[in-house]
């Protein structure tokens, strides 16, 4: 069992899409579906204050259907109908609803995952809304609720089992705590405040992270990558943040370097010139992104790297060597 939660508002973000692998035997596998359409049922067991069971059904079913309408991907979903029971029960099917859970009142929503563990393969994937939070359905959003929409798109990324992005940015909040100014992903970890409708649209960090685990309609063609290493001091950096930005669209795509090498590969990005920023992990909780969190250097500063990068179509950019220094 896997489990992934989206909290309210925490930590300094930083970049990057993460994908996620299991252990089969001696061999690391990308955590995905085996076949699709994905099936998914919606709960009866609760529904919460302006929020009953069509509506639940709905937002949950927009949020499936942007994912699904990625060119670049091949995954698709299908509503196998109601259920009684609640998220959460490895019954091998894929149920989302409410559970009412005040003792996370920091958690607004998680999805759990059952792992076929000869083969890797997703067999169930549950989505739980924590009913002790006020939400909303609401076309332009309410005050002091949580739009169940944007939640439902970062938990159905979860459900196909995208990782958490960091591309984001917060600040410090009279009290404790960071509020969400803005991000350039749905995967990114942190909600924006209740009231906020500004989650419910997939950015380019999350078509490319969707196409490449489930690539379709040109992608491998259409686009390109830009890989290399991090050192410090002459070692390997792990754990850093390589974000590539194109000047021409705006958009933003990130990796880590995931190697005892340093090595990093950014993948889906469009052909052309790119900016290249990197930077660590420091301001964000690293046990959020890497289970191995002695491992992750954080020790440097932010860099941008001395020259464009132009990723061709179809292609890599060739191996970007990149030494930063120790803060």
């Amino acid at each position: 069992m896997l489990a992934g939660a989206l909290i309210l508002a925490h930590a300094q973000p930083a970049f990057a899409y993460l994908k996620f692998g299991v252990t089969v035997g001696n061999r690391q596998v990308t955590l995905k579906w085996a076949q699709t359409p994905a099936r998914y049922f919606i709960s009866t067991g609760m529904t919460v204050p302006g929020v009953n069971l069509d509506a639940l059904q709905a937002a949950v079913g927009r949020a499936f259907a942007q994912w699904q309408a990625v060119p670049t991907s091949a995954i698709s979903y299908q509503f196998g109908g109601l259920t009684s029971a609640l998220p959460g029960r490895d019954d091998g099917q894929s149920t989302i609803g409410f559970r009412n859970r005040p003792d996370l009142d920091r958690v607004l929503a998680s999805t759990n995952l059952l792992v076929d563990a000869a083969t890797g393969a997703l067999v169930e994937s549950d989505i739980f809304f924590n009913a002790s939070l006020d939400w909303s359905v609401a076309a332009a959003g309410e005050a002091n609720k949580y739009d169940l929409e944007s939640i439902a798109l970062h938990e159905t990324g979860q459900f196909r089992r995208l990782g958490q992005s960091a591309l984001g940015e917060t600040e410090l909040r009279e009290g404790g705590g960071r509020r969400v100014l803005g991000s350039e992903a749905i995967m990114f970890p942190i909600a924006f405040a209740a009231g906020s409708i500004a989650g419910r649209t997939l950015k380019a960090d999350d078509i490319a992270g969707v196409s490449d685990l489930y690539p379709d309609g040109g992608f491998e063609s259409n686009t390109g990558s830009i890989s290399g290493t991090v050192t410090k001091n002459g070692q390997p950096v792990f754990g850093a943040h390589v974000v590539a930005f194109d000047p021409t669209t705006g958009s933003m795509v990130g990796s880590f370097t995931l190697t005892s090498k340093g090595e990093f590969s950014i993948d889906g990005l469009s052909p052309g010139p790119h900016v290249l920023r990197i930077e660590p992990l420091d301001d964000a909780e690293i046990d959020g992104f890497f289970s191995n969190v002695a491992s992750v250097d954080i020790d440097f500063g932010v860099i941008f790297f001395d020259r464009l990068i132009v990723v061709p179509k179809g292609g890599d950019s060739g191996q970007v060597a990149i030494a930063v220094v120790k803060k």
